[in-house]
């Protein structure tokens, strides 16, 4: 399976667990969470932007940024699948949360800046075509900012869909357009 393919298949799960985080797909299951299940696909598959775009200086940057952000993705979605296991037991919720705030060897890495590095990563893998694809690379970069945004400061989960949204575009048209590229070479 060509690379692209795991690329559109990371930007479909990925945007796919932001409509289940944002409320506007209701949960179908009390006893799985779709919405970290397709959140740890995606990401997963998101890394296979890293052998798609060129080799330079900033994308080899940007490739171990974004391996960065998958692996804190991967436990972040393990704490949340933890959390979830623990059902309508809010008093251990609170206590796992307690827990984790308490602890800055994993709440910096895997919960507040570990993700961050994902899009970070493939926000600089887009910046290497700014001269050249201006708009498509400024909709993975603010994008990425604005999910961050949206999450952290507005706290509102449409916001935080709709930024996703842009960042998977803007990652879509480019990996379109890197394809493309790559066909005319040939």
């Amino acid at each position: 399976m060509k690379t692209k393919y795991f690329c559109l298949i990371g930007l479909v799960f990925f945007l796919i667990s932001y409509l289940f985080f944002s409320n506007l797909l209701p949960s179908l299951s009390e006893s799985i969470d779709f919405a970290h299940w397709f959140n740890l696909i995606g990401a997963c598959f998101l890394l296979s932007f890293n052998d798609l775009f060129p080799k330079n200086r900033i994308n080899i940057v940007a490739s171990g940024l974004t391996i960065l952000g998958v692996i804190a993705h991967i436990a972040l979605c393990t704490i949340d699948f933890i959390m979830s296991s623990y059902g309508d037991n809010e008093t251990a919720k609170v206590e796992l949360s307690q827990h984790i705030s308490n602890s800055p060897s994993i709440l910096y890495p895997f919960v507040i800046v570990g993700p961050s590095l994902l899009f970070l990563g493939l926000a600089l893998h887009a910046f290497t075509f700014i001269k050249t694809e201006t708009v498509k690379s400024l909709m993975v970069i603010v994008g990425s900012v604005a999910v961050g945004f949206s999450f952290f400061i507005l706290k509102n989960g449409v916001w935080m869909f709709l930024s996703c949204f842009v960042f998977v575009l803007g990652l879509g048209l480019l990996l379109y357009k890197n394809e493309n590229e790559k066909l005319l070479k040939e």
